[in-house]
């Protein structure tokens, strides 16, 4: 009998103190606040990078601008860019729109996603970008990496290193869109 096994890896605390942490080591490196912005990859990501902005002002007294970056259509997985190996959850991409409330150019930009895996998200992430603009450099920050990569990306700033299996999941639960604060890990159980 096969099922799908779920737990709880990164509990509702550990998270805040991570965030806390990731937000403290963006302000320890970028000296130039008056330059930088961050840019949240919708969904989740948007949501850390206003929660990393609220801290960040907290900690700073700088307010940091913060910006939402739809990738939907910037995808190499999406049948529009001629893939020919479409899940078919990306055959219609649901486009939800980007929101940057501020120039990028000559910006140092913190890119904030929720998990790194295979690299691609956060390089459709760096295509969209450059279409709005060219900032001086491009930093990343993710809440989990689990390993994986097929593309020379590596963050600048990670919550957690969780590596996994191919057939294993992370899932990062946020309070704005899933009403709780975890990072849980999902397998098939056979």
């Amino acid at each position: 009998m096969s099922g799908v096994f779920s737990r709880e890896i990164v509990p509702a605390d550990q998270l805040g103190r991570t965030i806390v942490r990731i937000a403290h080591e963006i302000l320890e490196r970028d000296q130039g606040l008056e330059q930088l912005a961050l840019v949240g990859i919708l969904t989740r990501g948007a949501h850390l990078a206003r929660r990393l902005a609220r801290l960040m002002e907290e900690f700073s007294g700088y307010e940091i601008p913060v910006g939402e970056l739809d990738i939907s259509l910037y995808r190499d997985d999406v049948a529009a860019r001629g893939s020919l190996t479409v899940r078919p959850k990306l055959l219609h991409p649901e486009v939800r729109g980007t929101n940057l409330p501020f120039g990028i150019d000559g910006r140092t930009i913190v890119l904030v996603d929720d998990v790194l895996f295979t690299g691609r998200t956060i390089r459709a992430a760096i295509d969209a970008l450059f279409d709005y603009g060219r900032p001086s450099r491009i930093q990343l920050a993710v809440l989990v990496d689990r390993g994986h990569r097929e593309l020379p990306i590596r963050p600048d700033y990670v919550g957690k290193n969780l590596p996994t299996a191919h057939g294993e999941r992370i899932n990062v639960l946020l309070e704005e869109v899933d009403g709780v604060d975890e990072v849980v890990l999902e397998a098939v159980e056979e």
